[in-house]
Parts: C-alpha cells; sequence; structure tokens
C-alpha cells in the first residue's frame, strides 16, 4: 500500500487519467475527498462495493442451487 501525505486542496493521479483530491479535513477523523474519473471507471465508496458484491454472490448462489434442484428433479422424472 502506497501512504502519502497531502494538504486540502493537493491531489494524486492515478493511472494518469483518476484524479483525487483532498477537499476538506473535518475536526474529527473524516476527510472529504473528490474524484475526477472517465465515466467508464466506476468509483463507488467500499461499503457499498462490499454490499453489491456480496448481493451478487448470493444470487448466484440461489442460481446455483435452483440449477441444481431443476436437475434433480429432471433426473427423477426420466427415470420414472
Amino acid at each position: 500500500m502506497l501512504v502519502l501525505s497531502r494538504k486540502p486542496n493537493e491531489s494524486i493521479i492515478i493511472d494518469g487519467h483518476i484524479k483525487v483530491r483532498v477537499l476538506r479535513v473535518d475536526s474529527g477523523n473524516a476527510v472529504r475527498l473528490g474524484v475526477e474519473a472517465p465515466m467508464d471507471i466506476r468509483v463507488m465508496r467500499k461499503e457499498i462495493y462490499d454490499e453489491i458484491m456480496a448481493s451478487n454472490q448470493a444470487a448466484a448462489g440461489s442460481v446455483g442451487m435452483a440449477r441444481k434442484r431443476a436437475k434433480k428433479k429432471k433426473d427423477l422424472a426420466t427415470r420414472n
């Protein structure tokens, strides 16, 4: 992990086309960041990304279980 120190209004550039700027540092633990990225790059908070991944995995598991049940039902029907 690269660790950088930045002051308000200072930026970093990622891969030549993603700009992350420190907008404000609050008196507590909050840092306000601005992100400028091309429209085809999705930028989201990690907790939202984690929720989406968990939801996708749950949905994939549901589809997998449904397919297994359907196959089992089909196998039983062809035996009779």
